[in-house]
């Protein structure tokens, strides 16, 4: 693999938890990856991608879920960290299979069954520890950073609330900034293109109505349990979360930035959960900043983006079926 083509995999790997579509364990959802969409149900999931000559690799697999596997995830809290874990861990095997398809150029059968998911593990090894590093640098280093040096040229910005407030600031602006910035780039355009594809075949299933490309072209792009809206209530709680955390010292600081992040997602999900289930005012207040970012992170698809997200589904939902597992409609 090409250093160029490294880094456009880092930076599709940053975009993950964007892209991730349904943090609840018995509905339906997926995530856009590179030319194609990955859709999952409760006991399966399928990658479907479009192939540099037209035709369609397509890779299915049973799942369990992660409360099946380990009764201790059935509990708040400990059940958001195992749903959203199981999200990524499907979202970057989903990213290398369509790496493998796509930015290798390695050519699979025409009628779909590609093999290979597994491959270029060290590449992926490899890309995700780039993408951790660049992870903490960004989101927890640097922003710690700058309100460091805003509190010590402004005093008033030492309170402790000031402080935090300052801190969170300045992580949502680096996200906003990064995710309006690499729109810009046709490649990522092309994935917030599958993203609008995966959100009208969702809501197109959601609907009751057949699933096709033709009645799919028809729904919003913009879904209320997208990866993005969750990614803007992790930075909402973090401000709250912190505000209880009494270290003032920079590394303390930056550690417990850190080791918490697994508790604040977790606390996240419960809210999301909550909210969802009560609908409401507060459902309505919390998807709504998400909707917005939406209009950046998603974009309208075409027919053949339709056709791929329209046949992931269908191959995820026949596998779903065969195991004898609910199809759940939100």
């Amino acid at each position: 693999m090409k250093i160029r083509d490294f880094f456009r995999l880092a930076l599709h790997t940053q975009l993950l938890p964007a892209m991730e579509s349904g943090q609840e364990e018995l509905l339906v959802g997926g995530q856009a990856v590179v030319e194609g969409v990955m859709m999952r149900s409760p006991h399966s999931f399928c990658v479907a991608v479009r192939q540099p000559k037209g035709g369609i690799a397509v890779h299915t697999e049973a799942l369990q879920r992660p409360s099946e596997r380990y009764p201790l995830l059935r509990y708040p809290v400990l059940r958001g960290l195992g749903t959203l874990g199981q999200a990524l861990w499907l979202g970057v095997r989903a990213l290398r299979y369509s790496a493998m398809s796509v930015l290798e150029m390695e050519e699979k059968p025409e009628s779909g069954r590609g093999s290979g998911i597994d491959k270029g593990s060290w590449v992926m090894t490899a890309n995700l520890i780039f993408s951790l590093g660049f992870f903490l640098v960004f989101y927890k280093l640097l922003p710690l950073s700058l309100a460091t040096l805003i509190g010590r040229h402004y005093p008033v910005f030492q309170n402790h609330f000031l402080f935090n407030l300052t801190d969170g600031t300045i992580r949502l602006a680096i996200f906003l900034i990064f995710l309006g910035t690499v729109s810009c780039w046709k490649e990522i355009r092309r994935v917030y293109e599958y993203h609008g594809a995966e959100h009208k075949t969702v809501f197109n299933f959601e609907s009751g109505k057949p699933v096709s490309v033709e009645n799919a072209r028809s729904f919003s792009r913009l879904h209320p349990r997208c990866g993005t809206s969750f990614l803007l209530v992790v930075m909402l709680m973090s401000l709250v979360v912190f505000l209880f955390i009494p270290f003032t010292g920079f590394m303390a600081r930056l550690l417990t930035r850190i080791v918490l992040l697994p508790v604040i997602a977790g606390l996240s999900y419960e809210v999301i959960r909550f909210s969802a289930r009560r609908g409401g005012f507060l459902w309505a207040q919390l998807i709504k900043p998400g909707l917005w970012l939406q209009k950046i992170t998603t974009q309208s698809p075409d027919d053949d983006q339709l056709e791929i997200a329209v046949r992931a589904l269908e191959e995820a939902m026949a596998l779903e079926q065969a195991q004898g597992g609910e199809l759940v409609i939100a």
